[in-house]
């Protein structure tokens, strides 16, 4: 069965992801508008944060992967806020914050409580399992416990080397990109 006039291939996995942020991110006139921001606009609003450029992006995924994983609510509004000082695309970084999600965010705690861990030697010094007995416990009594320090240290260890590997992988493909681009654009030009 032929497709309908005018209907083109079903678009692909980066094409429904740009629809989607651009459906759901939040655009410059949606922050002008917004009342909280209004003191902060003009710095907030600044046209250099929105532009993506292969220095802005990279910063933008490291910045969001930073306040994704170390900041368990508002993470949108503190990358959009760390963006100003570090010059980060802001939609970069608060797509970014998207890495930590209901079914990420246990999997992510789970591994920063080994490598804090494994960090901080405490392999005979913290008996159970304290990540399981928190769930069932009171959480004010795990933060007096032995695993919290090995959760936030494994927390930090884990942002730090999640923010290294996406600004790295937002630079190599921001080149692949472009270097696509250009090969194309060669290649149309020798036609």
């Amino acid at each position: 069965m032929a497709p309908p006039p005018g209907a083109g291939p079903a678009p692909g996995v980066w094409q429904r992801l740009a629809a989607w942020s651009r459906r759901n991110l939040p655009t410059r006139e949606s922050m002008e508008r917004s009342r909280l921001l209004r003191p902060v606009a003009h710095r907030v609003l600044a046209p250099e944060l929105w532009r993506f450029t292969r220095r802005s992006v990279p910063r933008g995924v490291a910045l969001g992967m930073v306040t994704g994983i170390l900041f368990p609510v508002a993470q949108i509004a503190v990358s959009a806020l760390l963006a100003l000082p570090f010059r980060a695309n802001v939609p970069t970084a608060a797509l970014t914050t998207f890495i930590t999600n209901p079914f990420t965010t246990p999997f992510i705690w789970a591994f920063a409580y080994w490598i804090g861990k494994l960090t901080l030697r405490l392999d005979h010094v913290v008996p159970g399992d304290p990540v399981r007995d928190a769930a069932q416990s009171g959480w004010l009594q795990w933060l007096m416990s032995d695993a919290a320090p090995a959760v936030a240290v494994g927390l930090l260890i884990v942002s730090a080397v999640m923010a290294v590997v996406g600004y790295a992988a937002s630079a190599l493909g921001w080149r692949l990109w472009i270097a696509r681009k250009w090969r194309n654009r060669r290649n149309t030009h020798d036609i």
